[in-house]
């Protein structure tokens, strides 16, 4: 017997999990079919972020933080250690911990707004009668329709051609988030966030990383002066980072994996690794949906095509997150999830492109938002700019961790903040004043003005409105 809802979402990470229930709380019967399973086969919802990306990785960066730490900072706070050491295999259950934790936490949300779960994989079937038809495949297998269909089954892991993944040599998200103990050597094809806080991981506890990465430039999307100073700190940290490479062959053994690559002057160049981390993107997850049942459109990237409220060519059907354009960030998943479920009920549900913020949770932390320098000369935007070290922040300097700045840019004439860029400690954290400030469309000056606590790590952000103007007062 078919179950009738008003709002049906398929998948349950970010995006899908919070359409859910924001749908509850605007009165519709709803329901969310999410298929991750735990190691006991039970229910795990939260999709990549969760299970695979954003919360395990976070788990794992602050454990080997904290070794590092340890091992080269504590004796500067006269504290001694003997006989440092890391247990992996407690460090990757302290982490699989977290993540049930957030996986509970999702379904007991469920239950609180009254959201009919279903554990398994959400396939359309047909559309009849104003209403869709959707096959549930698990261990208990089941049948749903409703008038409104949310997809958000996310991304997935894009592998090299020629190298599948294996998840015990060569490793996508997943296998870096459970390698049973430290390798000596770890490669990283890819620069990108996942490759970068991957490598970070590893790096602390003792591997020896080396990144390959086929761009001319290191993080590209990231303001210059920002990508510049975080090259510095990762190298000196010991990270050995390649530009320009062109990957020939990965081939793995017992013995590990060996890249044969093309160097940025084409010489022929050979990495021997125990094991390989592959981070060059990820592509639309729709498989198994059978979108064809009900003609959903693709794009060539196999994406979902959306019109910029997340609409899909068909009526009522909608699509949120990986699996439509825009960058793929668990939070602009969640703002379109809320998005459109308000949107459904009749209401104007808004999401800010400009104001999404983006963070790489290394050391030092990086994280911005809105325009880049290099953006705003490219559009011939006139603006200022202001920037200020955590060299010159007492709080930094507390804390003993003062690489990095704050760099605001505004524009030349009316002093509207278009860009923030943030690199060094707990950037992740200081954003946020930014992206509230742009949302308001706040002057570099109304921050300028605004009494920052002291000490703070947030006074730098003062300063760096202050800079925009040449005022610095500490600097």
């Amino acid at each position: 017997m078919s179950n009738q809802f008003d709002v049906v979402v398929i998948g349950g990470g970010p995006g899908g999990y919070i359409a859910a229930i924001r749908a509850a709380q605007l009165g519709f019967n709803t329901a969310c079919i999410d298929e991750w399973k735990n190691d006991k086969g039970g229910p795990a919802p939260g999709g990549t972020c969760t299970n695979v990306g954003c919360i395990p990785s976070k788990a794992l960066l602050q454990s080997s933080e904290h070794f590092e730490h340890a091992g080269h900072s504590f004796a500067d706070h006269g504290i001694g250690l003997k006989d440092l050491s890391i247990d992996v295999a407690k460090m990757l259950g302290r982490k699989n911990t977290v993540v049930k934790q957030n996986n509970d936490g999702i379904l007991y949300l469920f239950k609180k707004n009254k959201v009919t779960f279903f554990h398994g994989r959400g396939s359309f079937v047909k559309a009849e009668g104003g209403a869709y038809e959707i096959a549930v495949a698990g261990d208990k297998p089941a049948s749903v329709s409703a008038k409104h269909v949310i997809v958000a089954t996310g991304s997935n892991a894009r592998a090299l051609p020629g190298a599948p993944f294996d998840e015990v040599n060569i490793l996508s998200n997943d296998g870096a988030l459970r390698i049973p103990a430290v390798p000596k050597t770890l490669g990283v094809i890819g620069s990108g966030v996942i490759g970068l806080e991957m490598g970070s991981v590893w790096r602390r506890l003792g591997a020896q990383v080396t990144v390959l990465e086929a761009l001319p430039t290191f993080l590209g999307a990231v303001d210059e002066q920002v990508a510049k100073e975080a090259h510095k700190a990762f190298t000196k940290q010991g990270l050995k980072i390649e530009l320009g490479v062109k990957i020939e062959s990965v081939k793995a053994d017992k013995k590990g994996v060996t890249v044969a690559y093309a160097d940025a002057k084409g010489a022929a160049q050979t990495l021997a690794v125990d094991k390989l981390i592959v981070s060059i993107g990820r592509s639309p997850n729709t498989t198994g949906l059978n979108a064809e049942a009900v003609g959903l459109k693709l794009d060539e990237r196999g994406a979902i095509e959306v019109d910029d409220e997340c609409r899909t060519n068909l009526p009522n059907v909608w699509a949120v997150g990986d699996v439509v354009r825009g960058p793929m960030l668990a939070h602009k998943a969640e703002e379109e999830g809320v998005a459109v479920a308000e949107r459904i009920a009749g209401q104007h549900g808004h999401v800010n492109f400009n104001t999404i913020p983006w963070v790489i949770y290394t050391s030092p932390e990086i994280a911005w938002v809105g325009q880049t320098e290099q953006q705003l000369k490219a559009a011939g935007r006139a603006y200022k700019a202001g920037s200020f070290p955590f060299m010159a922040n007492g709080r930094a300097r507390a804390l003993g961790d003062t690489t990095g700045f704050v760099k605001f840019l505004a524009d030349a004439a009316t002093d509207e903040i278009l860009g923030v860029h943030i690199v060094g400690p707990f950037a992740s954290e200081l954003i946020s004043e930014a992206v509230v400030a742009m949302e308001f469309k706040a002057s570099a000056e109304d921050i300028a003005r605004i009494c920052h606590a002291h000490p703070s790590l947030s006074e730098a952000t003062k300063e760096a409105a202050l800079a925009v103007d040449k005022r610095t007062l500490n600097f």
